[in-house]
């Protein structure tokens, strides 16, 4: 068979396998299912009202002709963003496929359904709910993310390492704790479909396609098979990063985190640090 032909089955087959199993593997969740989503965070992780770990994951691909420095990102490859939103099981709850490899995670996050939902309240999230044993203020469900993401009400991201004290020292390592499985998520992605591991040799909209069929094949593999999941208590050192300018969502967004750092530090909400 010839390269176009096999390419053709190639895309027709993965665009095939996305519209049959996307809406049974990937619907928008229910409120039911994000205040499941929010218990297993908190079981497994210790950290109260949390629907969801936010990455996202460089798919490296060969240089599109003529498509100037778009797809060229700050590893040094070039790439287009899987942008996901995990659960402490491993499957993907909400995805982005296709923004251009350069492009700032906080951008494509804002650009994106999901930022805009999520900011809109579209997306059918619980109302704010008091933490586990804490008579202070309902807080609200939020998504945990690292440093390259924007600071909001609904999404946390870590202090800034310098100058931390012992109650941000907490909040980071609490969040570390439930950003790890995306991390994780995209790592068991990754070595299910090796194709992943190396450049792709395809034009950038055949590999959006490749892209997705994996998704929703992950996400049907987590489903339904029911082999025990090995996992380990990893720790991910707090980052190291800058400051940023916060405006009004981003002072709100303080607040919230400021909410949750007392929270850590208090005898209701403590967890032991690793030495």
């Amino acid at each position: 068979m010839g390269t176009s032909t096999i390419a053709g089955v190639v895309r027709a087959t993965c665009s095939a396998i996305w519209w049959r199993l996307k809406a049974s593997v990937l619907p928008p969740p229910t409120r039911q299912q994000w205040l499941d989503i929010a218990q297993g965070f908190l079981e497994r992780a210790q950290f109260p009202n949390c629907i969801g770990a936010l990455d996202g994951k460089h798919v490296r691909v060969k240089k599109p002709p003529n498509s100037g420095s778009q797809y060229y990102n700050y590893k040094q490859f070039f790439s287009v963003v899987l942008l996901a939103l995990a659960d402490t099981n491993y499957p993907f709850i909400i995805v982005d496929i296709g923004s251009y490899g350069r492009t700032a995670d906080a951008r494509i996050f804002r650009a994106s359904r999901m930022g805009r939902w999520l900011q809109s309240n579209q997306l059918d999230v619980p109302e704010p709910a008091n933490l586990p044993g804490s008579s202070g203020p309902p807080a609200p469900y939020v998504v945990v993310g690292d440093k390259g993401f924007a600071l909001s009400p609904h999404l946390m991201r870590p202090f800034p390492r310098r100058g931390l004290d012992a109650k941000r020292r907490h909040f980071n390592y609490r969040l570390s704790r439930a950003r790890r499985y995306v991390e994780c998520a995209f790592g068991i992605f990754s070595n299910k479909w090796r194709v992943f591991l190396s450049a792709i040799q395809l034009a950038p909209q055949n590999v959006n396609v490749v892209i997705q069929a994996c998704v929703v094949l992950h996400n049907y593999i987590r489903t339904y098979d029911t082999t025990p999941e090995e996992e380990a208590d990893v720790y991910i050192p707090p980052s190291q990063t800058e400051t940023l300018p916060l405006g009004r969502s981003g002072s709100v967004g303080l607040r919230v985190k400021e909410l949750f750092s007392d929270y850590f530090s208090s005898p209701e909400g403590s967890f032991p640090l690793p030495h």
